[in-house]
């Protein structure tokens, strides 16, 4: 034995300075700071390396880190630290959006709490007021950032309202003007009653209602008709009826006219190929001013268009239900209409689909409003043709088809805000109705007045991968790193955000476009596929989590679920499992410097290697090669269960317990660098996902500076070795087999049985007997041994076992036939559900899916239960 071996005790053997056990709370802040203080993530646009870059997706100033961010951040850091050890010069630029209706929702509940509004205040003092709430309050998810381990560099944080940025918005306002993209009609929007503004579509969020249909019939006699509507209170804003032109029961009556109920106006029968004659009755009430539908309709056939409802949804109309709101009037119209017979039918409950503002969650109200549009449509076209012609690639490619959808058929969008927080409109009013737009280096004209409403947020954010990195100036940065390299967000956004970064982009940017990838991932739900919402009780707080398990299981339970395009399921005994992995790490860490892994110097030569360390380098050499395929098709699940199995299989489960007669002995030094090897290459290869365990260990392990700064591996095919591969395989196999023979008779771990080994130089594993008794707890034969049980592994090895005394048959066969009852019943109850058509067509395809693995896994049981009662010996 060696020196060092006879002389020290596991306790007293060198750790690294490793604890006995990782304790995330410990490290993550220590080595963050630590990371940030020395400047490991600040890019400079100077170097000669090859440029990546990333732009964070902005959170709101009102945000905190919730799942969705820890998702979308993970998989950004990964790309980020994965490029630095390539070699590459590391831009991922951090900042926050101002989030418009949000922030002054915040700023304006503080006022009210004083019994104030912000008109108490006037305009300019409340900005001022939400600019303090900013500095004070907001931002709170930058240092939640840091807790999640983001890499981004600190040193050119932005705000969408900072003066750098709002310059950026003031210019592409006027250029766009200037180029007739910008206008100001009167159109149909989204509007809020309760925030008094118009909205994006992002900023609607639709569910099943309960509400009520109501069928109508305008007018008398033969003439008469009947529409069907969920709100009959906008009636009183009808202007026609519109009918499909080739509707055989309605031909007659297109071109006549017919009386509005309650309010004595008589409105024209028109024929508009967008009707559906197969939807209700055939018949539409057609309400221009409160419906986008009917307000193209009305565009079509020249129809007036009457605001029936004022901004808080208050009905305008003069007569019996003027000063109603909406939901007052009703009921109040409906039993008006009830009394005079024209209610034909009524369907309650009626489940349809509803808009809510996204942050007051009323229910939105569609207005006829003069409001300002970016014409869309020759920017859309080359956002459409950046893709098409292969200068941006999306990931997954079938997401491109989604894409087109919406840039391919997009409707001008609506920017003006009736807000005070946010970019206000470059647009200035004269005195006689003289309207000027004025750019970052202008001044309006004196007596005009600025137009009152602000931009929508994301008009500052479509800026956001240029305009962060100093445009219209021509700054290094922008030389350097645009386009960036690759945008990572979710798909439920691939229209709201990344079409609109594409159209602003390339009209900015002279044709050049502002990411080379788009790699959209999709939504977090929990273990059993289900949507995250606080009603199921199943919202996962990842600062919860963190706080638990740290911050690297939760990064690694949300990449290991990560599969391109697709949601994202984790649960907590997911993350428990991912902490757990991150112990095992440590404790194999532990084990290898306590058995003197060393990093230092070349590997040894082949000659010089055992079978083992020749097999578990040849393992090494193809998961590098898997992994970087992997992540070069943005797979960060398959990324993650590759480096998982590898490290917890092969690395801990085999390869240490192979090496453990080695490492004691005096021949130890190959097998010592070469376990310091693997350890140093598999810490490399997790860093990017689970960067604190992997910096500590690391640092532990090699003495250098950082993993951050750490060369990523590369796969070395001349350590693959096939024929060690071959052996191993074949030993692992002879063990596994054994273990489960054990298992299923109830052998107790420490339970030794007697065993006869032959065969094993059938397949050159002969050498090995030592090592597979040791590992399976097989005794050799000793006098009186017979064979009570016979195992066949691959035909040419066969392992007899002495089993007398060690397992109670009547019992384990008793044991066995229960669980076999219980298989076969589980099988049955699966065959029976599959079997059933009317199931399987109505059943949705992740439960189909569900119940075809179960009746795998029974009938795998049932197999393995019939073997291991034929391996039982006879009583």
């Amino acid at each position: 034995m060696t020196e060092t071996t006879q002389q020290r005790t596991p306790d007293s053997r060198p750790t690294g300075g490793l604890s006995a056990q990782y304790q995330p709370g410990e490290v993550e802040q220590r080595r963050y700071e630590q990371w940030v203080t020395e400047g490991y993530f600040t890019a400079d646009p100077a170097s000669d390396k090859p440029a990546f870059s990333i732009v964070i997706p902005p959170p709101n100033v009102t945000g905190s880190l919730h799942v969705g961010h820890a998702l979308d951040h993970t998989i950004q850091d990964t790309l980020s630290r994965l490029k630095r050890m390539q070699g590459f010069e590391v831009l991922w630029l951090p900042g926050m959006d101002h989030a418009g209706i949000a922030t002054q929702n915040v700023v304006e509940r503080q006022l009210a709490a004083q019994q104030l509004s912000r008109h108490d205040l006037g305009r300019e003092e409340f900005v001022q007021k939400v600019w303090e709430w900013k500095a004070e309050s907001g931002g709170k998810i930058l240092g939640q950032m840091r807790r999640l381990g983001d890499s981004v560099d600190w040193s050119r944080e932005r705000f969408t309202m900072d003066e750098g940025l709002s310059r950026a918005v003031q210019t592409i306002f006027k250029r766009l003007y200037d180029d007739e993209l910008i206008y100001r009609a009167n159109r149909i929007i989204n509007w809020c009653p309760r925030c008094l503004t118009a909205l994006s579509d992002i900023e609607v969020e639709h569910t099943d209602d309960e509400g009520e249909l109501v069928s109508i019939r305008y007018g008398d006699g033969p003439d008469a008709i009947v529409v069907a509507t969920t709100r009959a209170e906008t009636m009183l804003g009808d202007t026609a009826v519109a009918v499909h032109p080739d509707d055989e029961r309605y031909k007659h009556l297109i071109g006549t006219e017919v009386e509005l109920p309650l309010t004595g106006r008589r409105i024209p029968i028109v024929a508009d190929e967008h009707v559906d004659p197969s939807f209700g009755t055939g018949a539409v009430k057609v309400t221009p001013a409160h419906d986008p539908n009917d307000f193209e309709i009305g565009q079509r056939h020249n129809l007036p268009s009457i605001t029936m409802m004022d901004e808080r949804a208050v009905v305008t109309v003069h007569g019996p239900f003027e000063g109603l709101d909406r939901y007052e009037a009703r009921p109040a119209i409906v039993a008006a209409l009830r009394e005079e017979g024209r209610i034909v039918a009524e369907k309650r409950p009626y489940v349809h689909s509803v808009g809510h503002c996204s942050r007051c969650k009323t229910t939105v109200e569609p207005r006829l409003s003069l409001q300002w549009f970016v014409n869309t449509g020759p920017l859309a076209k080359k956002a459409g043709d950046a893709v098409r012609d292969g200068r941006v690639t999306i990931e997954p490619a079938e997401l491109s088809k989604r894409y087109f959808a919406w840039v391919d058929n997009m409707h001008d969008w609506c920017i003006s805000r009736q807000l005070w927080w946010g970019h206000r409109i470059p647009v200035w009013y004269g005195p006689d109705g003289e309207v000027v737009c004025v750019g970052p280096d202008e001044e309006a004209p004196a007596g005009y007045t600025q137009d009152e409403d602000v931009l929508d947020t994301w008009f500052s954010s479509a800026l956001w991968p240029f305009s962060t990195m100093g445009w219209p100036q021509q700054t290094a940065e922008l030389e350097k790193f645009y386009p960036t390299s690759v945008l990572v967000t979710g798909y439920d956004i691939l229209f709201f955000w990344v079409a609109r970064m594409m159209m602003f982009g390339l009209y900015a940017m002279d044709d050049v476009q502002p990411f080379n990838v788009v790699n959209l991932h999709g939504m977090v739900r929990d273990g059993q596929g289900k949507k995250m919402s606080k009603s199921f009780g199943n919202v996962v707080d990842p600062l919860d989590w963190i706080e638990r398990y740290g911050a690297d299981a939760t990064r690694f339970t949300l990449a290991r679920g990560a599969n391109p395009g697709s949601d994202v399921p984790i649960s907590e005994e997911w993350c428990q499992g991912s902490r757990n992995f991150c112990n095992k790490l440590w404790n194999a860490t532990r084990f290898a410097l306590m058995n003197g892994a060393t990093v230092e110097g070349p590997l040894p030569a082949q000659d010089e290697l055992s079978a083992i360390d020749k097999w578990i380098l040849s393992r090494l050499q193809h998961v590098i090669g898997e992994v970087d395929e992997y992540f070069a098709t943005y797979e960060y699940a398959k990324v993650c269960d590759t480096l998982y199995h590898f490290a917890w299989d092969d690395v801990c489960d085999w390869y240490l317990e192979l090496s453990k007669p080695v490492l004691a002995s005096d021949d130890a030094a190959p097998s010592r660098r070469v376990l310091g090897h693997v350890l140093d290459q598999l810490l490399r290869l997790l860093h990017p996902v689970i960067p604190f365990v992997t910096e500590e260990l690391w640092i532990a392990l090699t003495g250098g500076e950082t993993i951050v700064k750490a060369q990523w591996p590369a796969a070395d095919k001349e350590l693959i070795d096939d024929a060690a591969e071959e052996e191993l395989a074949a030993l692992q196999k002879v063990v596994t087999e054994v273990r489960r023979f054990r298992s299923d008779q109830g052998l107790k771990p420490s339970q030794r049985v007697a065993a006869a080994l032959t065969g094993l130089g059938n397949v050159g594993i002969d050498t090995h007997e030592s090592l597979i008794r040791s590992l399976a707890r097989l005794d050799p034969p000793a006098d009186g041994f017979t064979a009570t049980a016979t195992l066949a592994v691959s035909g040419a090895i066969t392992v007899d076992l002495d089993t007398r005394g060690t397992i109670d048959v009547a019992a384990e066969r008793a044991r066995l036939e229960k669980d076999r009852a219980a298989a076969e019943k589980e099988a049955a109850q699966c065959r029976g559900k599959l079997g059933n058509e009317s199931f399987i067509g109505k059943a949705p395809e992740q439960v189909v899916a569900k119940i075809k693995d179960r009746l795998v896994t029974a009938e795998a049981d049932l197999t393995r239960i019939a073997a291991a009662l034929e391996a039982l010996p006879s009583a």
